[in-house]
């Protein structure tokens, strides 16, 4: 069983930056793509960002390009998302998910794991 547990988020005002965590626990082979998804409030889930095991394939979602940038520790089995230039509409939910193959995909339903989700609220 894997277990993700996310954290860092808050309040921060539009520009500003915050780097969120994802602490994965369980067998190493299930946690081998990391990605983060996020929902804001009456919206459906989306892509943010996801890395396979090495960081070297990395994708992210259009809307955060240049702004995110998504980064893993194995030693620590733990994601981050760097979030640089925050803008209101990234206020939502962030959620940490974790698939046991290879790809940074962005669907929502190659993913087989999934956190409880920290809140990041950027006001004006």
């Amino acid at each position: 069983q894997v277990q993700l547990v996310e954290s860092g988020g808050g309040l921060v005002q539009a520009g500003g930056s915050l780097r969120l965590s994802c602490a994965a626990s369980g067998r190493s082979i299930s946690i081998t793509t990391l990605a983060w998804f996020r929902q804001a409030p009456g919206k459906a889930r989306e892509f943010v960002a996801a890395t396979s095991w090495s960081n070297v394939n990395t994708n992210y979602a259009d809307s955060v390009k240049g702004r995110f940038t998504i980064s893993r520790d194995n030693a620590k089995n733990t994601v981050y998302l760097q979030m640089n230039s925050l803008k209101l509409e990234d206020t939502a939910l962030y959620y940490c998910a974790a698939r046991p193959s290879l790809g940074a995909t962005a669907f929502e339903s190659d993913y087989n794991y999934w956190g409880q989700g920290t809140s990041v609220t950027v006001s004006s």
